[in-house]
């Protein structure tokens, strides 16, 4: 028996119809797109573009040729923050970002880039009203994530969007641990870019990500990346048009029509129910823990307010390491989890787990309340022991 309890790091397993398209189009299509004439080519490229077009509509973007792809969501915000900010400008960062935000403003600060960290709590909350303290006259951009991929809070991104109105800031959006399960829209949170990745709450193959601009700024970011698109041949100099200004290289197709399938199951399920179950089972194993957290067996981190929170739970404990918890789950009851600093070290500092980290169960719309209830009884049978 195998439970799978890491979907924070990839979803698993995948709707069938997602598996279906990426063989389908490796055994049978198989075209590359932009570079040639043939029929097949021709179906493939607009099958691209309708995956354009979903995530178009799934986050309220204004223009579906502003839907730029990239291997994940770091390599989209590299894209988007390098681009974008030039030596003077200061950023505001939460204190609960990933790596994949804070070791690319960390290698711009060597180019005169600076960076300001608002406080969260020890729940990983963010009170707004902190942001103005940190603003400076150089302030160009608040970049934070929508939801902490340590211990599930939820940031209050209406909030910062508001603050980013009121300041001409420019709000660039990590959706990597929300895509696909909360609303996000982005004209009315007045987002300058949202960078998603594929293979998480999204439901597609790893190796698919992407960023979304908004049409006002395009002309702000310089490409990260230079070289073929396709089109514009005859000249060596980078298009200005979307999205070839950013989409360099061929395109990894199979992961965008696996996503594009995914995208479409996503429509058929229904955002809202998904996002429901997963939370319900959230709170049953929350509920779960409690008597195990009332023994002294474990701590839960990050908040249980189920209005503020993800289907993400961490835990720590002093009974034994983290690691040795992990592979015993593993090992003698098949429950997947993840443990470490999950790449955001400062998050862990915030939430007094640094430098131990956490042990994180995440769950999908295909776990079950049985599974959970096996995962609790693990936990209790292994750390009553200790």
């Amino acid at each position: 028996m195998s439970i799978y309890l890491d979907n924070a790091s990839t979803s698993f397993p995948k709707p069938v119809c997602v598996a279906k398209a990426v063989y389908q189009y490796l055994s049978q299509e198989g075209y590359n797109i932009n570079r040639g004439t043939a029929t097949g080519a021709s179906s493939v490229a607009a099958q691209v573009f309708a995956a354009r077009q979903l995530l178009c509509e799934l986050f309220h973007a204004e223009d579906c040729k502003n839907v730029v792809f990239t291997k994940n969501v770091t390599e989209a915000l590299n894209v988007v923050i390098k681009g974008l900010l030039k030596p003077g400008d200061h950023v505001l960062v939460s204190a609960m970002e990933h790596n994949a935000v804070m070791r690319p403003l960390v290698k711009l600060s060597s180019q005169g880039i600076s960076f300001s960290r608002i406080p969260c709590n020890a729940e990983g909350l963010m009170d707004c009203t902190q942001l103005q303290h940190y603003l400076k006259p150089n302030t160009k951009a608040v970049i934070i994530t929508h939801a902490s991929n340590v211990c599930g809070t939820l940031l209050p991104i209406a909030g910062v969007a508001e603050f980013c109105q009121q300041h001409g800031l420019h709000f660039i959006l990590d959706t990597a641990q929300t895509a696909g399960l909360f609303p996000i829209d982005m004209q009315r949170l007045g987002l300058a870019a949202l960078c998603f990745t594929g293979h998480k709450g999204l439901l597609g193959p790893q190796g698919i990500g992407g960023f979304i601009l908004r049409e006002d700024i395009i002309g702000e970011l310089s490409p990260l990346i230079a070289g073929g698109t396709g089109s514009l041949s005859h000249t060596e100099n980078i298009p200005l048009f979307m999205p070839d200004r950013f989409e360099a290289g061929t395109l990894n197709l199979p992961g965008i029509i696996g996503l594009k399938a995914a995208l479409e199951w996503l429509n058929e399920q229904g955002m809202d129910s998904l996002r429901e179950r997963e939370l319900e089972l959230t709170h049953y194993f929350l509920q779960g823990l409690e008597p195990l957290e009332q023994q002294g067996l474990l701590r839960v981190v990050g908040t249980k307010d189920m209005t503020k929170r993800t289907s993400v739970v961490s835990i720590t404990t002093e009974r034994l390491d983290l690691a040795e918890l992990a592979y015993e789950l593993d090992a003698t009851y098949g429950i997947a989890t993840r443990v470490g600093l999950h790449c955001a070290p400062n998050a862990h500092k915030t939430l007094g787990t640094y430098p131990t980290g956490t042990l994180r169960f995440s769950f999908g719309f295909h776990n079950t309340k049985d599974e959970l209830t096996i995962a609790l009884k693990a936990l209790e049978s292994i750390l009553s022991k200790q």
